[in-house]
């Protein structure tokens, strides 16, 4: 897999939709309790207990979405002692929980740092110019229907699964697909692991529809172990609804700079020029 680190393609206008959108993802995942660090001892438990009943609160599941199957009993996030030992008391819901607003909630929820800065790495390196094309209000109105495709497409592919659905990768998929419709040449600098990490200068077009392809194959369980961790569906789903609906603002976009120099090797080292 290529590690994108910068697209040669200047925005006209500040992001600000991106950055803030960047903002709450690191807030609450500062803010998501047991997911910023762990404390050993008797007090791992606790946070474990209580991310459950965090997730189970604010993630969405989709057989809630499809079913409406609301569970009877949820994590409480207090810590008891039962016949097996110690666990996590379960109870009565304290909340009404909507699943429709669960999708948009559990767009800024991560499970580790590795999940939030990979997502947080896409969105500001295509981000920017997608809103830049779209304008302020119109790319985050996208991002959220993107983010809703990709759930509710999941969801539809999983009706049966408990398991909590969390991360940004859907919408962000979403504007991996527009920025592929509306730059497909724009050049971008990656990181290929080829014994060292190798700087190449790739267009859109491949580094995009690689990512793609890879999501495609992941998402029908072939070529990765414990794919279930990973709703590779969401993504291509958000990907797919992401293209659809920048299609109509392909024409008229400006198309971005052709750089000069090598696409590749000492010579092509990006100098990094916001």
């Amino acid at each position: 897999m290529v590690i994108p680190v910068h697209d040669v393609n200047p925005a006209r206008r500040t992001p600000w939709v991106t950055y803030a959108l960047v903002a709450a993802n690191v807030l609450v995942f500062l803010t998501t309790p047991g997911t910023a660090g762990s404390v050993a001892g008797a007090d791992e438990l606790a946070q474990l207990c209580h991310l459950q009943a965090f997730m189970d609160h604010y993630a969405a599941v989709p057989r809630e979405l499809i079913h409406h199957q609301l569970p009877t009993v949820v994590p409480t996030g207090d810590v008891g002692v039962g016949a097996h030992g110690p666990g996590c008391v379960v109870g009565p819901p304290a909340y009404d929980k909507s699943p429709e607003l669960s999708v948009f909630t559990a767009m800024f929820l991560h499970g580790g740092w590795l999940h939030l800065l990979g997502n947080m790495l896409f969105l500001m390196i295509f981000g920017n110019n997608v809103e830049d094309r779209m304008g302020h209000v119109r790319y985050f109105l996208f991002y959220v229907v993107c983010g809703y495709a990709a759930g509710y497409g999941f969801a539809l592919l999983n009706d049966t699964s408990g398991e909590p659905l969390i991360g940004a990768s859907g919408a962000i998929a979403g504007v991996l697909g527009a920025y592929l419709v509306l730059y497909p040449k724009a050049r971008v600098w990656v990181l290929v692991p080829f014994l060292i990490f190798l700087p190449l200068r790739l267009p859109a077009w491949l580094v995009l529809g690689f990512w793609f392809g890879l999501q495609a194959v992941y998402s029908s369980g072939h070529g990765v172990s414990g794919a279930g961790t990973v709703a590779y569906a969401a993504h291509v789903v958000g990907f797919v609804a992401g293209m659809l609906l920048a299609w109509p603002l392909k024409p008229g976009t400006p198309p971005p700079p052709e750089p000069p120099g090598l696409l590749f090797g000492r010579r092509a080292r990006p100098h990094y020029s916001w």
